[in-house]
């Protein structure tokens, strides 16, 4: 283990073949060149180049390709986009006549003129030259002409700046020859009566959309579908459609008629006779309804005061309104037939029944008054009730029929509802129900008060006492015509029995009592040759549930009164006033009117002699 290691020396036979001498270490072999870097090998770099190259050029064919059979329709139809026009083609609106035919709303051949905005150089130009030609302010006609996007993509290059314009001013327009304008066909809304029927037929706006009345409530029945042409057109100096370029066109499909059961005639007679009388008793508003007593038509509704439907915004809106829909009034004395008739139905009362009458009874915490005055107590009949007007006989009458069954036969007789005539915002009125009547109110709901009605729906309650106790439903819309000329009669009217035909009689008959008694309240709605039978009423007007100044007056009434052809129901609100000195003479000339218009026989009998104090 201690031994020093030995140290490797030369073999022995090496040193013998050496002569015993070293041999010197050999010398090392020189290290090879170092080889150039990849990149600057040129056969290398030949090849990555060929490589890259051949990548680019498939990358480019790749996306050609792409371009090509996938993104094309894209592409192409954003260039169409900027070289397509849109036209609007206006669809005729239906025609509104009377009953026999005559056109009380058309529409005429007029132009339109419209622009395209992207051809506009000189937008304050154009506007100065077209302003006094169209009657339109240059403030309006400018941002019209400014180019803008249509909404989904692309320039507009189709914007109205006149519809209806008369045909010489658009012949104008068209010889400015200003390459940004349109000038095509269109229509424009006219009433040939101006003012007749005004406040039911409406009007439209200037684009032909219905706004009021039965413009607005059957608008699209009467406007149809408006088409559209959509082509494309060569962009500056060839702005023209492109012949075998993009092309689209939609027809336009006429809109449908309507025939109303409005006599224009007869309209126009009441409308007068309604004016006149208005304007002597210095009303502040007038209605006036005639109905056909068995079928519920209605045959002439004016409103006072009118406007004339081509110029609706020259007046008030409140000027516009259907008055026989719309004016909320309690009726005061005409409702006295609608106690009385559900007293006779109910067995409360019969015809042959008196009352003692005073001068005033008192319910609740208020008197009620008859208008005759110095009366002592007596017994009155019921006609005599009805032909001088009694509160007290009427009170007294409601007293034995009980305010449950009074508030049953108001709503059977069609107060409290609006009659569904189709006129856009008929109100319903108002009716008190038995559980909320103060101790006044068995006073003052039997004579009419506490009740809120409109003329139309007196008129309705009315022709169900000339129509044997049936209760029709008002009618306006006679039928609808298609633009092929196919006609389509309205649904039948609702109705139903409010009085049997042997009660409803003899209340028409007391009610005649109202025209020949003397000294009655209707005296001054006779009809020379015929019977009539009606009710003279005095009552206020309802405003926002809360009653204004003045005094409703009303008549309302049938003939001939044995078998009564017409109803006409006529309310005034005046400063002052009863029906029999207001309305009653506006009714005479309105049914007298009517009577001979339609040809009504003469009445061949005399009205009963009636007794008023037994």
């Amino acid at each position: 283990m201690g031994a020093a290691r030995r140290v490797a020396g030369p073999r022995r036979g090496e040193q013998r073949r050496q002569g015993g001498k070293a041999t010197p270490p050999r010398k090392k072999a020189p290290a090879p060149p170092r080889r150039p870097p990849r990149l600057m090998d040129q056969r290398r770099r030949l090849r990555l180049g060929t490589v890259l190259a051949l990548t680019l050029f498939a990358t480019i064919g790749i996306r050609l390709v792409t371009i090509q059979f996938t993104d094309s329709p894209a592409f192409a139809e954003r260039g169409l986009l900027d070289r397509l026009a849109t036209e609007e083609l206006p669809a005729p609106r239906g025609a509104i006549y009377d009953r026999n035919g005559s056109v009380l709303a058309h529409s005429v051949e007029a132009r339109f003129v419209a622009v395209d905005p992207e051809l506009v150089r000189d937008p304050k130009t154009t506007a100065a030259a077209l302003s006094p030609l169209l009657g339109v302010p240059q403030s309006e006609l400018l941002p019209k002409l400014a180019k803008r996007k249509q909404p989904g993509g692309g320039a507009s290059r189709f914007e109205y700046l006149a519809r209806g314009v008369d045909i010489a001013v658009a012949d104008r327009v068209a010889a400015l020859k200003l390459p940004e304008l349109i000038v095509r066909r269109d229509e424009r809304r006219e009433w040939p009566g101006a003012d007749l029927a005004a406040s039911i037929i409406g009007f439209t706006s200037p684009d032909l959309n219905g706004l009021e009345g039965l413009e607005a409530r059957y608008d699209e029945l009467l406007r149809g579908v408006n088409g559209k042409r959509v082509f494309e057109v060569g962009q500056g100096s060839l702005n023209a459609a492109i012949p075998g370029g993009y092309h689209r066109e939609t027809e336009a499909q006429p809109g449908s008629s309507l025939q109303l059961t409005i006599d224009r005639d007869l309209q126009f007679m009441v409308q007068r006779a309604l004016a006149e009388r208005m304007a002597q008793a210095k009303a502040y508003t007038g209605a006036a309804v005639v109905m056909d007593a068995h079928t519920g038509e209605v045959l002439a509704q004016a409103s006072y005061p009118t406007y004339d439907a081509a110029r609706p915004l020259k007046v008030k809106p409140e000027h516009r309104e259907d008055t026989a829909t719309s004016f909320v009034v309690d009726p005061g004395s005409v409702h006295k037939a609608i106690t009385v008739g559900a007293a006779l139905q109910e067995g409360a009362v019969k015809p042959e029944d008196t009352f003692m009458v005073g001068p005033r009874v008192r319910k609740g915490d208020q008197w009620f008054k008859d208008t005759h005055t110095n009366w002592t107590p007596q017994r009155m009949t019921i006609p005599g009730i009805l032909a001088y007007s009694s509160n007290v006989g009427t009170i007294a009458i409601a007293d034995k029929l009980g305010k449950e069954k009074l508030y049953e036969y108001q709503k059977k007789f069609g107060l409290g509802t609006a009659t569904g005539v189709g006129v856009p915002g008929e109100a319903d009125g108002m009716l008190l129900a038995p559980e909320k009547w103060s101790g006044s109110a068995a006073g003052s709901v039997p004579i009419g008060h506490s009740v809120a009605v409109t003329p139309l729906q007196m008129a309705a309650a009315y022709a169900a006492i000339a129509n044997d106790g049936t209760w029709v439903q008002p009618q306006l819309v006679r039928e609808t015509i298609t633009p092929e000329g196919e006609r389509t009669r309205s649904a039948p009217p609702t109705t139903r029995q409010v009085l049997s035909p042997e009660n409803a009689r003899a209340l028409r008959e007391m009610l005649e009592a109202v025209i020949v008694v003397d000294d009655a309240t209707g005296r001054q709605a006779a009809v020379e040759g015929y019977r009539v039978a009606g009710k003279t009423g005095t009552g206020s007007r309802v405003v926002d549930g809360k009653y204004t100044s003045g005094a409703v007056a009303s008549f309302v009434g049938m003939a001939p009164a044995e078998n009564p052809r017409y109803v006409i129901a006529v309310f005034a609100h005046t400063p002052g006033g009863g029906g029999g000195e207001v309305t009653a003479p506006a009714f005479s000339a309105m049914m007298s009117y009517a009577l001979t218009r339609y040809g009504v026989p003469v009445s061949s009998g005399k009205p009963p002699k009636f007794v008023v104090y037994p």
